[in-house]
């Protein structure tokens, strides 16, 4: 029987007033629990009714997601998991979905309009076209050559596309927002914009450069994949068949620089800190939270464990989340505001640990060729640098790689997980045998192939994982 759940939270002000000021591209779960709900909370004060969002996408899967959203009146379904309670609210932020076209003429059309003053995307890490080896904007990507001379079929074409509508007409530029987790993302946007616009127009690229702001910007917020869990707990809520509402955790946090030329919400009266020290605050999260991640995801997999929580409550793997981090992580990261770096991190443990969130490993797992190079090889390269130990980080590498081989410690298929799964299971194999090989892959370890400590650290933890398994391997290196 379907337990009846509290009334949900409905937008306290009057939709029909807001007018649009932001177009979000990529409107997954992570947006709509987390900048749409800060706009969410602002409008509720009475404020800034003129930055509504108008979503729009680029890809198949969005478009799905605008018929879905369309036939609620773009209102999202916004479940916090709060061990103590979970409650539900419609966020209201978003009045409309443009139409997702191959040619994204109405995105394009929609962000030249003049009262559009911020762009903000959420295209996942992974949507940035930077090539791993040098972390600069990559040229020759497949989906940026098929761009063409006009580029516009990408979400960073359609962005050139527009700007160059509003160059023409004497329209000030808007500002461009990555809301993604990426170190820098700020700048890694301008390198995409920038660098796309100058394979076609030298001249248009400069004034980007000189004219647009990218701020940089530090977002956090676990949201997990939407299933049958989580549309069977908004109906329990009493709304219904909504295909795609967003489960998150009661914790979220917006660092953000102050860089909008033309103007941007109140975003400091609900929360956000706006700060010029937004690296500071990045490298703290992308290092510990997503660091820790990566670290706990491949032992629950291989351990055949479902849920993060679960893996969490693991003696094992919690012993190593604490080990790596407090020897290998966190004794390199500078000093933050007004922030306890020991603090921070039992939060972290705190939040890994909600039952309610139900994150997967797996989840946690996904698309490590373009997660391990920020989450765990800086930390690597910042351990060595100082002389200190790697072994921690040396075994959360070979977990990846071992996991990457594609079957569990008690032998059940592992399916793809990962953009490359084909060549990373290629390359794991030959790592069996040839524990270096794995370190070959430049365009994730780049020289560190080339660094004896590290190189016999990996070859030992890797050895041993095969050799005892994942539960033994983890044991020795806590002893």
């Amino acid at each position: 029987m379907t337990v009846q759940m509290p009334a949900p939270r409905l937008p306290a002000y009057d939709r029909s007033k807001l007018t649009p000021g932001i177009v979000h591209i990529g409107l997954g779960n992570f947006h709509r629990a987390h900048m749409a709900v800060y706009l969410d909370d602002l409008f509720a004060m009475g404020l800034c009714h003129d930055w509504a969002i108008l979503g729009a996408g680029v890809r198949e899967g969005d478009a799905r997601m605008r018929d879905a959203l369309r036939a609620q009146d773009c209102l999202s379904t916004v479940i916090e998991l709060d061990p103590k309670g979970k409650s539900a609210r419609r966020v209201g932020s978003m009045i409309d979905f443009l139409p997702v076209q191959a040619d994204n003429a109405a995105l394009i059309a929609a962000m030249s309009r003049p009262e559009i003053r911020i762009v903000s995307l959420t295209v996942t890490e992974g949507g940035y076209f930077i090539n791993p080896a040098t972390g600069a904007f990559d040229p020759a990507h497949p989906e940026i050559a098929a761009d063409g001379p006009n580029p516009h079929r990408t979400a960073f074409g359609a962005i050139i596309a527009a700007l160059k509508a509003r160059r023409a007409a004497g329209v000030a530029p808007f500002t461009v927002m990555s809301c993604d987790n990426l170190p820098g993302n700020g700048h890694v946007t301008e390198n995409a914009v920038v660098g796309l616009a100058r394979l076609s127009d030298p001249a248009l690229a400069d004034w980007i450069a000189a004219n647009v702001a990218f701020p940089n910007g530090m977002v956090d917020r676990i949201t997990p994949a939407t299933g049958p869990r989580e549309r069977a707990m908004a109906a329990s809520f009493g709304l219904g068949d909504d295909p795609v509402p967003v489960t998150c955790e009661p914790f979220r946090q917006w660092v953000l620089e102050d860089n909008f030329p033309t103007g941007r919400p109140d975003f400091e009266k609900v929360g956000v800190t706006l700060t010029p020290h937004v690296h500071n605050f990045e490298m703290m999260k992308i290092r510990i939270l997503n660091g820790g991640h990566a670290t706990i995801a491949y032992p629950g997999g291989l351990l055949d464990i479902e849920f993060v929580h679960e893996a969490m409550a693991n003696p094992l793997i919690r012993g190593l989340l604490d080990k790596v981090e407090m020897d290998e992580i966190i004794p390199y990261i500078p000093p933050v505001p007004d922030t306890n770096l020991g603090d921070y991190y039992r939060l972290i443990v705190e939040r890994f640990s909600n039952p309610e969130v139900a994150d997967t490993e797996r989840r946690l797992c996904l698309d490590g060729s373009n997660r391990q190079p920020k989450f765990i090889v800086p930390s690597i390269r910042d351990a060595l640098a100082a002389g200190g130990s790697v072994e921690g980080l040396a075994l959360v590498s070979a977990l990846w790689c071992r996991y990457c081989y594609g079957e569990t410690d008690s032998g059940t298929h592992i399916p793809p997980n990962d953009p490359d799964w084909d060549a990373l299971v290629t390359r794991s194999r030959a790592a069996k045998a040839r524990p270096a090989a794995w370190l070959e892959m430049t365009t994730v370890y780049g020289d560190l192939g080339q660094d004896a400590r590290f190189v016999q650290a990996f070859d030992r933890q890797l050895t041993r994982l095969w050799a005892v398994g994942t539960a033994q391997t983890l044991s020795e290196y806590l002893a």
